[in-house]
This record gives structure tokens, sequence and C-alpha cells, in this order.
């Protein structure tokens, strides 16, 4: 780009925290979308290490020229701390999300562009909001009291300003639910999704199931061990790689529960976890299944496991359907567990379904990747500031 730093246009990005997960990948690859065409300043509660979730998430943002990280906590105070007391306090979560709020505010007035992609915010000013799912900052109606009426009184939140926003969702399934909670219309763009998986012929996979997120409580991975023991039980010697995703601060019983289960059973278990990028690719790469538990606003992993050749099996309602497709009925199970397990047996044994499976699901692997969120996002920015 020829302009010089000082020449572009300011944008101020709001991310309070980077914990792990989709919302996370999302946002890192907004900032890649932006730096080359505007000076970014990101404002979070305390300095992430760039280099670390460049190697996670195959970003490049740690040597950008046009990049500021702005902390808005002293540094005195220690991130692994913070990370730790937002991960397992919801009060103090909602306190240091409402500070950050109240901060953003009264700092981002001489910015051309303000830009949530943590969810619907009242940021002062109209700008562009980017929402993985519905009252995350803002309460729920029927919780909007005590503490968090507390809390929403000190950020000064205003729902008309956080209703004026141009919102993006990352899949229809959201988009309705953001009609629903704000009564306001978004524009869908899909998370940024992988592409270059090696391509291992289907015959050199390993007949093993991918279970791909953060290993919490939420993403029921002890259900999905569960679902596989008894496809095991029917007669299928498959096996189970469970990766941990972005990582992050979150509760540790749970991780410590999953880590328990996997040394009982490693004989068909393995746990990684904060696979650096590549090294995640390369056990995507031989994995023929895929299995996701939890009903996702989108789910990003279940389209790594597409775009990467698999054939994944999901729940039948939620973002992830979008992605593998509705008319897919048999990857699709419902919240019992034998529900899941018939449906997987089925497919496990027919070869021959599992090949037109494969070449069905070619047809879904179009709909994501960097490179498309990259284009639509800076057309988004490129359109708001044109108007």
């Amino acid at each position: 780009m020829n302009q010089s730093k000082h020449n572009l246009k300011k944008v101020a990005v709001w991310h309070p925290y980077f914990l792990g997960g989709g919302a996370e990948s999302v946002s890192l690859w907004i900032l890649e979308a932006l730096v080359p065409h505007y000076n970014v300043t990101l404002f979070t509660l305390t300095s992430p290490d760039l280099h670390r979730l460049d190697i996670l998430y195959n970003t490049h943002l740690a040597q950008q020229k046009n990049l500021t990280v702005q902390p808005m906590l002293p540094s005195s105070l220690s991130p692994s701390l913070i990370d730790r007391l937002i991960a397992n306090n919801p009060r103090i979560k909602s306190a240091l999300n409402h500070w950050a709020v109240r901060a953003f505010k009264s700092m981002n007035t001489e910015y051309d562009l303000v830009f949530s992609t943590y969810n619907a915010l009242d940021m002062g000013r109209v700008g562009i909001q980017y929402l993985h799912w519905v009252h995350v900052v803002d309460p729920q109606p029927h919780k909007n009291k005590g503490w968090t009426r507390l809390m929403m009184k000190f950020s000064g939140f205003s729902m008309d300003q956080l209703k004026q926003n141009q919102s993006l969702a990352n899949s229809y399934y959201t988009a309705d639910r953001i009609k629903l909670a704000y009564g306001i219309e978004s524009r869908v763009i899909y998370p940024p999704v992988i592409g270059e998986v090696e391509v291992v012929p289907w015959e050199e996979k390993e007949d093993a199931f991918l279970c791909s997120g953060r290993i919490v409580a939420a993403k029921q991975t002890h259900l999905v061990i569960e679902i596989l023991q008894a496809v095991r039980d029917r007669g299928f010697d498959v096996k189970l790689h469970i990766t941990g995703g972005g990582g992050g601060t979150y509760k540790q019983s749970y991780e410590q529960k999953i880590m328990q289960l996997a040394d009982k059973n490693s004989d068909w278990i393995t746990v990684y976890q904060d696979l650096p990028y590549k090294d995640y690719l390369q056990v995507i790469a031989r994995c023929r299944y895929g299995i996701h538990r939890k009903p996702e606003p989108f789910g990003i992993s279940v389209a790594e496991m597409v775009k990467a050749g698999m054939i994944p099996f999901v729940r039948e309602k939620g973002g992830q359907v979008e992605i593998v497709g509705a008319h897919h009925d048999e990857l699709l199970f419902d919240n019992n567990n034998a529900n899941a397990v018939e449906k997987i047996v089925q497919v496990l044994k027919q070869p021959d379904r599992q090949m037109a499976l494969l070449e069905s699901l070619k047809k879904q692997q179009s709909l994501f990747s960097t490179e498309k969120f990259i284009a639509e996002i800076q057309a988004v920015v490129a359109e708001y500031f044109q108007n």
C-alpha cells in the first residue's frame, strides 16, 4: 500500500480477552483483514501474546506495523490472573466486560470506525459488530436485574445504541436469533476456516474420529467418548483424537476428567492440547470422521472437518447444520446418544455410502475459507466508509 501509516483511516477494534475458541479466531482474522488497509488499534483488557496466537491460528499479526495493541488494564496486573478470574467467576467477568465497555467508549472518539469483534455492543457511537451469539455482553431481558443492572448502569450501556450498529452474524441460525433478540437485521459472514490441509487418500486415513474445540463442559466431550465407546461395542474399532483447539484458561476440573477418561482408554483415545496450527493440520488430515456433540451458533471446528475431507456427525440443530448441509440427514443426530450411535453405525457399515457422502460434502467446502472471510470483511468496511 502506498499510503503511509499516518494517512490511513483509523479503526478501533474491541475484543476484551483471548481465552481460546471460535470468537478468538474470528477476531484475529478480522485484524488480519484490516491491517493491510487501515491503522488498527486492538482494545483489550490485557496484552495478548500475538506470537503465540499467530502459531495457533495461522495469522500474521505480531509483526504488523499497522496494528497497535491497547491494553485497558494496568500492566502491573497479571494477564494470567485476569484470565483465570474471567474464566471462573461470572460476576468478575461481567464487571470486567462493562469496565472495558466504559473505557472503550472514552478512548475511541478519535477513530474513523469502531468495530466490536466480541458480539453486540454499545460503543458510544455507531460502528460494526460481529455477533457470535446474542446477549453476551448485554443481558437477557429477564436477567437484567441486581448485579447485571448495576453493571449496565456503570458502563452506561445503551441498548438503543447497540441496535444502531451494522451487525454481522456467523450463521443464518445466529442471524435469526439476533432478529428475535434485538429486532435488527444482520449480514451473514461465515467465520474463517482453514483450507491448506494435506490431501490424504481415504484408504490411507485412520479409522478415527476427530473431536475438536475447547475441552470444557459446554462442549460435552465426555458424551462424545460415551457415543464412540458404544460404537466400538458394536464392533467398529474406531479411534478418537481430541484436540484442545485454541486452549485458554477455563475451569480445570472438567479437563482433568477428560484426561482421566483418555488415560483409561489410551488404546483408542489421544488428547492433544494447544497444538500449533501446522501440527493440528496433520492430525485432522489423517482422520476419516468428525463428531461434534454441542449445538453451535456456527462451529468452526465442524467447518474444518468438512474442509479436511472428513465425514462429520453433528447435532440436528444449530449453525453446524448449515456447514454439513441439512440434506445430509444421516449425519445429523438428536440429543439422544443412542440416536448418534445408530447414525454413525449405519454410515460406518456402508463403504459405498461413505464415498457418496464425501463427494456430496465437497459442495459445502466452498462456503468457507480464510480468503472468502477476509474479502467479505474488507468489503463491509469499505462500504462503511463509502456511506
